[in-house]
């Protein structure tokens, strides 16, 4: 499992500690310091779509009207903080946040 997120961003830690304590091996990449290659951001944007930008970040609330007209790729090449976290790829799979779908999607009765 691979689980792309922020060191501290709650969500992330809380969605980390759970699947760590279900016993469930997690690749973990920290978008700002480790970035994310291109051929995965178009991935997740042809799955997610714009759900996929976090448009009530503070990242974006920092943004210009002209940044922000960018196509999302770039913005997301620019500004990885922008990825609403965390992406999730499980079994070929991809989940985006930790909510309670998410949770019992790879968790199953452990949830």
């Amino acid at each position: 499992m691979q689980l792309y997120g922020l060191k501290n961003c709650d969500t992330c830690k809380k969605a980390l500690k759970t699947l760590v304590a279900a016993d469930i091996s997690v690749e973990y990449f920290d978008v700002r310091a480790d970035g994310v290659p291109v051929a995965e951001l178009k991935e997740f944007l042809k799955f997610f779509g714009d759900k996929l930008v976090n448009t009530r970040s503070t990242t974006w609330r920092g943004l210009s009207d002209n940044e922000r007209a960018k196509p999302q790729l770039a913005l997301l090449q620019e500004n990885p903080t922008l990825m609403k976290r965390p992406v999730i790829r499980h079994d070929g799979a991809l989940f985006l946040g930790w909510t309670a779908d998410v949770q019992q999607s790879l968790l199953g009765d452990q949830a």
